[in-house]
């Protein structure tokens, strides 16, 4: 990586930290931030917002991604992602992300420090991804 693509990913980063700031997260005290950037060049911001039922608490990464569908952006290339201990994706955000995205790019901060994990390739991690065109599992 490249010290320009480099600076990019960390201006991402702290673009992401400052979303996790506005998150809802009274319950489980555990803020996430992120940043999606589009095919366009287009960024779109989300944050989790917990809710009492959590069945129906939405994560940083799906609201980012609702907005952008909102916007008519379906073609994403990267989203950087913030937390206090600087998670992966849940399974359900996987599932999200990889229909939209099958090629997208994952990175990964906390909210402290500028180090970071990525690229990460969204089929890395969600191996046999369920998708509209899978009619068979893959032969062995």
């Amino acid at each position: 990586m490249n010290a320009k693509n480099h600076q990019q990913v960390l201006d991402y980063l702290e673009q992401a930290r400052q979303v996790a700031k506005r998150a809802y997260c009274p319950y489980s005290k555990f803020s996430v931030g992120c940043v999606l950037v589009d095919a366009q060049g287009r960024v779109f911001e989300g944050c989790n917002v917990e809710n009492a039922s959590y069945s129906v608490t939405l994560c940083a990464e799906r609201t980012a991604g609702s907005g952008a569908i909102a916007q008519g952006s379906r073609h994403w290339e990267a989203i950087y992602i913030v937390s206090p201990t600087r998670v992966s994706p849940c399974g359900t955000c996987r599932q999200f992300l990889f229909e939209l995205a099958p090629e997208l790019k994952i990175y990964l901060g906390d909210l402290q420090s500028k180090e970071f994990i990525g690229p990460v390739a969204i089929g890395d991690l969600l191996p046999m991804a369920m998708n509209l065109q899978q009619t068979t599992l893959p032969q062995p």
